[in-house]
């Protein structure tokens, strides 16, 4: 069974920057792809960035075109999100979520999903 482990949230000043990990273990590791998603108080869940884990194609939400970044490590099993410029309206639960299928843009396709970590952003 696939687990996976974020880290790296936390509080940090509107302007400034965090570098979210997540590392996946416990099992072969196929994932089609791995994604970020966020949901803050009294929202949905919201894809942020999603990455295919052979091919490398990348996703932005819009919101956050230009600032995020999304990263992998195929030898570590490791998919990163570099959160340059925060904004308070970043502030959210940060979770990351792999997905088996191609339909990679989906949330409601992303079957592991790990605990979350918080990412506060004052102003």
């Amino acid at each position: 069974q696939v687990q996976l482990v974020e880290s790296g949230g936390g509080l940090v000043q509107a302007g400034g920057s965090l570098r979210l990990s997540c590392a996946a273990s416990g099992g072969a590791f196929n994932a089609y792809a791995v994604a970020w998603f966020r949901q803050a108080l009294g929202q949905e869940r919201a894809l942020v960035a999603a990455i295919t884990w052979s091919g490398g194609r990348r996703y932005y939400a819009t919101p956050v075109k230009d600032r995020f970044t999304i990263s992998k490590d195929n030898a570590k099993n490791t998919v990163s999100l570099q959160m340059n410029s925060l904004k308070p309206e970043d502030a959210a639960f940060y979770y990351c979520a792999a997905t088996t299928t191609t339909a990679w843009l989906n949330g409601n396709d992303y079957k592991y999903w790990g605990q979350g970590t918080q990412v506060s952003v004052s102003s």
